[in-house]
């Protein structure tokens, strides 16, 4: 009976520090979230009946293959066993919480400023994508605020064709003027309003961050001329990095011919309105999901190439880009057999 005692005490000594790490594995999270691949979305077809990249009111060119857009999961609230496991796996990696989400900054806000990002990239994108099929646009008033000095003279959709005598064709030549104008100086301005252009004058206030530089109070936004009209499809997704594949996608369905020749392409880069991609985070895990999806070729942006190049997914071909014209280059030298910049 003694013997079989020990034997029982023997056993249970070995088996409390298990339990003990079991509990404290599965109870105690880890101050890391975890980073992988995450979805991707072709930007020529379509996500719950709607079209992600929508084009009404032009002539659309038929589009094959794919054109990918990707993202990056983050995995938060792990315990000890789930960090282990995720960092074990490979398609993982752990960061500081931190880094994602800053301390003292409410989890809401930070997704605001996502869903701001990505709606930015989305106007960006079809700026981008009108400048280089040099489709026409116009620059309109998106807001005018209650209390600024052009509140009662200029309103919400008004076009603006000139700022103090000189043409204005894109909403940064509107800020410029503006600023360039010492305040309390009456500017004449000439507007579309209904599709009547008329002269009004608005004196200038300062700006309330530079008492030296002019203020409107205005928003002004750079809009397609005629009836064009984009619409882009993909919610519950944040962050600028989809610009690239948008401008991408609005070029491919408005010139004639296919982009990717059928092939399927993927690829991330924020873009501005002039058409220069920026480098994004993440782009080793978006690789992965690019090609675990079927991707053979990658648009890499090029700050983010030493990264890029580190890990490599079998089978997927890196193609460094700079600017949308250069993507559309290299993307013609792939189909046409040509050598392109890698990263790799």
């Amino acid at each position: 009976m003694l013997r079989v005692n020990r034997r029982i005490l023997t056993l249970l000594a070995a088996l409390i520090p298990v339990l003990v790490l079991g509990v404290v594995g599965s109870a105690v999270t880890v101050p890391f979230v975890a980073l992988g691949p995450g979805p991707t979305f072709n930007t020529l077809g379509d996500v719950e009946g709607k079209q992600v990249v929508d084009v009404r009111g032009a002539t659309v060119d038929p589009t094959a293959g794919n054109l990918n857009m990707t993202t990056v999961s983050v995995r938060d609230g792990l315990n000890i066993f789930e960090a282990f496991v995720l960092w074990a796996d490979g398609r993982y990696g752990l960061v500081p919480r931190s880094e994602v989400y800053p301390p003292g900054v409410p989890r809401d806000q930070i997704d605001k400023s996502n869903e701001q990002d990505f709606k930015d990239s989305e106007d960006n994108a079809e700026l981008a994508a009108l400048h280089y099929l040099k489709y026409p646009t116009t620059v309109r008033l998106r807001t005018v605020a209650e209390d600024g000095p052009a509140n009662g003279v200029l309103r919400k959709g008004d076009v603006l064709v000139s700022v103090g005598g000189k043409p204005v064709a894109t909403a940064t030549d509107v800020v410029d003027a503006v600023k360039a104008t010492k305040p309390d100086t009456v500017v004449p301005m000439v507007i579309r309003r209904d599709g009547v252009e008329q002269t009004v004058e608005v004196k200038v206030g300062a700006r309330p961050d530079d008492n030296s530089k002019g203020y409107l109070g205005v928003t002004p936004e750079e809009v397609p001329q005629g009836p064009l009209d984009v619409t882009f499809n993909l919610a519950d997704i944040g962050g600028p990095s989809a610009g690239l594949m948008f401008s991408l996608a609005l070029i491919d369905k408005l010139s004639p011919g296919q982009l990717n020749g059928g092939k399927f392409v993927a690829g991330t880069g924020t873009i501005d309105p002039t058409g220069k991609v920026g480098p994004i985070g993440g782009i080793q895990y978006k690789m992965i999901a690019a090609r675990e999806a079927g991707a053979e070729t990658f648009l890499v942006p090029a700050d983010n190439c030493n990264e890029a190049r580190q890990r490599i997914p079998d089978g997927l071909k890196l193609v460094k880009v700079e600017t949308l014209t250069g993507a559309v280059q290299s993307l013609g030298d792939l189909n046409s057999g040509r050598d392109t910049v890698s990263c790799g």
